[in-house]
């Protein structure tokens, strides 16, 4: 029998979650706090309220029989796929980067014409390009992502999710509720409470009571869902706002309708403490963001006219040929400055009733393009294993055990990966140590031999996983060039007749440790 399904969030995890969930039967209901479009939508709180009789439910029935697809109303003025619609945490969204994790999950959907939808509007980017001085001089410095040549994928995040929300409104068993906010929920009894929000309402609205047998939540780093799981399971929590604030900026085209910069790759201007990426869009325009840290943000706030002094001293070339003073000004000082929130909880799962799915249970900062590839991902794992579980329990409680340490790992990953875009990028030995890598990613590919980031990126191998494999790795490199240090040095040493014995040892040591690296790539252990 069907089970009714209930989902906290309508981005692209909430959507992709009602996908899968009514691919395999169930009875979906999606309810969203912003605003958007919904199929019969006074219909369909008729049916889902149980505060109205059932006399009165049908002749509002036979009413609304003659009701156009799409009631206008003072409340779809504003629709969750329109680009000006906030996102959960009320504020603009970076630009995506949609890479393997998210597609694949995208296409195990089974359902090609969304993949197809979805791919059409993204724009390839085969790696970073690197904007520095060098001697004094302004120089750009590509660095392809990929050895093979696999490209990481820009895309606007609202592009992805009005795909998603197009298919399930042509889906029957799903039904879509906007303006819909999460008051309160008993995952024991299976009860949730909700109110039904119009401009016209009063700060509460009306509440409706919602049963269910198993509710996702999808609602973003704020999660309402996970406030109240926490009421019924032992959740560890932590969370911490980070000593960086961002802007995003628009880059227009050319005067010609060309892109300003070269297209295919994510731009980066990195300077340590600040930082600048520009993503190209279809438009041959490019959304950037700036990265700096509160107090510096502050200073320039209190000065604007020092944000273009700012920026000529720090970030060469994007004044003026990206922005012209005025328009950089106008904008620092209009766009919003956002903080950046990472978070990690465990348990993801209560019992057989409720899951926490993306931000909800592991919001992460955007170093390192994984927050929504995650979160699609979250769903494909979370549905496999429910495939694969006769008891849904038992199927939540293995989950959570799997990807709870997936999602930390990923987390500490963005964390790091700032350092690497705004600093190690430029470092010789980061160029060094990412060049042999490669050389033994295309040369000797029986080793199993990737980097962390071809690995996190183009591939669907679990996150913990990946980190286990690099550090690995780095042991092995770590034990070649102490052979190679160790046996130059003992050359010299040996030549002069002087502790030939100990530098003998020392060069078997770091030999050693190369074999031990290379037995641990290729057999894990």
């Amino acid at each position: 029998m069907p089970d009714k399904v209930v989902i906290i969030g309508a981005g692209p995890v909430g959507s992709l979650a009602a996908l899968y969930a009514a691919q395999r039967g169930h009875n979906v209901e999606v309810y969203e706090l912003r605003p958007g479009k919904s199929p019969f939508p006074e219909l369909s709180l008729l049916e889902t309220s149980k505060t109205v009789n059932s006399s009165m439910n049908m002749q509002l029935r036979q009413a609304l029989q003659t009701t156009p697809k799409f009631a206008p109303n003072a409340e779809d003025e504003l629709d969750l796929r329109d680009p000006s619609t906030t996102p959960l945490n009320f504020t603009k969204s970076i630009n995506l980067a949609l890479s393997e994790r998210g597609i694949n999950s995208l296409r195990q959907t089974g359902i090609p014409e969304i993949v197809d939808a979805v791919l059409a509007e993204t724009f390839p980017m085969v790696g970073r390009m690197i904007h520095v001085r060098k001697q004094g001089k302004y120089v750009q410095e590509p660095q392809l992502y990929d050895a093979r040549g696999k490209s990481l994928l820009a895309m606007d995040r609202t592009v992805l999710n009005k795909t998603l929300l197009d298919h399930l409104e042509a889906t029957r068993n799903v039904k879509l509720f906007f303006n819909h906010k999460l008051t309160g929920v008993d995952f024991k009894k299976k009860l949730a409470w909700i109110e039904k929000h119009t401009p016209d309402d009063s700060p509460r609205g009306s509440e409706i009571e919602v049963e269910f047998d198993f509710m996702i939540g999808a609602d973003g780093a704020h999660s309402a869902v996970r406030y109240h799981l926490m009421k019924y399971v032992p959740m560890a929590y932590q969370q911490e706002y980070i000593d960086k604030l961002w802007c995003q900026f628009h880059i227009p085209a050319s005067s010609t309708g060309d892109f300003r910069l070269p297209p295919n790759y994510l731009h980066i201007w990195p300077q340590g403490d600040a930082m600048f990426i520009a993503l190209p869009n279809l438009d041959h325009t490019f959304t950037a963001t700036l990265f700096l840290p509160r107090s510096t943000f502050a200073t320039l706030s209190s000065s604007p006219s020092a944000i273009t002094s700012f920026f000529t001293t720090t970030f060469p070339d994007v004044l003026p040929h990206l922005l012209t003073p005025s328009t950089l000004t106008t904008q620092f000082s209009t766009n919003p400055h956002l903080p950046l929130l990472t978070l990690k909880c465990s348990p993801h799962t209560f019992s057989a009733s409720g899951v926490l799915l993306g931000d909800a249970a592991h919001a992460m900062v955007p170093f390192y393009g994984q927050g929504m590839n995650a979160g699609l991902e979250d769903v494909r794992v979370l549905f496999e294993f429910l495939d694969a579980y006769p008891d849904r329990g038992a199927a939540l409680e293995a989950y959570s055990e799997q990807r709870v340490p997936d999602a930390h790992a990923i987390n500490d990953l963005a964390l790091r990966n700032y350092r690497e875009m705004s600093e190690d990028v430029r470092k010789p030995m980061y160029l060094l140590r990412k060049k042999v890598e490669e050389v033994l990613d295309v040369w000797v590919p029986w080793v199993g031999w990737k980097t962390q980031y071809s690995r996190v990126t183009f591939g669907n191998m679990r996150y913990s996983e990946v980190v286990g494999r690099s550090r690995g790795q780095a042991r092995v490199l770590n034990g070649i060039v102490g052979a190679l240090v160790l046996g130059i040095v003992g050359v010299g040493v040996m030549k002069g007749g002087l502790m030939v014995e100990r530098v003998r040892r020392g060069f078997l040591k770091g030999v050693c440790w190369v074999a031990r690296g290379l037995h641990w790539v290729v057999y894990g252990g």
